[in-house]
Formats: structure tokens, C-alpha cells, sequence
């Protein structure tokens, strides 16, 4: 494989990693706080969580693309599935943390998001009923975007072992 495209690789990387991160840590720590003192209201906080699905989809897909070049291509790497040192290990870790990212982000993609939509609309009916529903979906949503940071944390420590081998 030619130099360059292995810098591409790292650089789109580290480029969709900043950017998924980046998004996770924004909603974690500035939008949710944001959303709790209500300076910003639910329909802003569901807006800006739509906005940020197509990057966090896209930063997925090249993580995974570059992921897989650069895994390739490492001289500690002896084949599919084989554990045979903690570079090995750490890479194996890394992709079960990275499969827990897509499904929680499919989760909330494909039923949390939806579930708050359809309360925006039991809200003309049942103002009650959408308020309690809603505030249980968002702490749901909370804890789920905890642990998908968690993961994400995780990764990075296991991109750090890996390195260093």
C-alpha cells in the first residue's frame, strides 16, 4: 500500500473521530446542561440531535473504512480474530467498544428519536401524559449518550495501548 494513502487514512481518521467525539462531548456537556436549565427547549435539543445523525453516520462509516486500512496494514496484525499479543487485545476491545457505538446510535437513531416525535404529537392531546413520557425518554437518552461516551472514552484509551506496543 502506498505511503500516502495510508496518511490519508489516518488523517480522515483522526478528522472523524474529532468530529464524532467532538459531537458526543458538545451534547454531553454543553447542549444537556443547556436543555436541564432550559435555556434550551426540547424541540432546539431534538433539532440539534437530527443535525448532528448525517456527521455522526458519516464519521462512523470512515471510522470503520480508515479503521479497517490501518488495522491492515500494522505489523503487529497476524489475521482475523487472532489474539496473540495486547496489541491484538486492544484492538479487540476497541471494535466491541465501536460496535456498541453504532448500536447505541442505531438505537437512538431508529426508536429513542422517533419515541420523542410521536410525544411532540401526544403533547396537543395529553399535555401531561407527553410531559412525563418526554422527561422519561430524555433521561433514557442521557444515559445512553453517557455510555456511548463511555465507549468512545474507551476506545481512545485502547487506540493508546495499541500505539504504544
Amino acid at each position: 500500500m502506498s505511503f500516502w494513502v495510508l496518511v490519508a487514512s489516518y488523517w480522515v481518521h483522526l478528522l472523524a473521530t474529532v468530529v464524532w467525539l467532538g459531537g458526543q462531548t458538545l451534547f454531553l456537556f454543553v447542549a444537556w446542561p443547556a436543555l436541564r436549565q432550559q435555556t434550551l427547549d426540547n424541540n432546539q435539543w431534538l433539532a440539534l440531535q437530527k443535525r448532528f445523525l448525517p456527521w455522526a453516520n458519516g464519521s462512523l462509516v470512515l471510522l470503520l473504512l480508515t479503521g479497517f486500512v490501518q488495522m491492515t496494514q500494522d505489523p503487529n496484525y497476524s489475521g482475523f480474530l487472532t489474539i496473540d499479543s495486547l496489541w491484538a487485545g486492544a484492538i479487540l476491545v476497541k471494535h466491541i467498544a465501536f460496535g456498541g457505538m453504532v448500536l447505541l446510535g442505531g438505537y437512538l437513531q431508529f426508536s429513542l428519536y422517533p419515541a420523542l416525535d410521536r410525544v411532540k404529537l401526544l403533547a396537543e392531546k395529553r399535555p401531561q401524559l407527553a410531559a412525563d413520557e418526554q422527561s422519561a425518554l430524555h433521561q433514557q437518552e442521557m444515559r445512553l449518550l453517557r455510555v456511548n461516551l463511555a465507549c468512545a472514552v474507551l476506545v481512545l484509551l485502547c487506540t493508546a495501548v495499541a500505539t504504544a506496543v
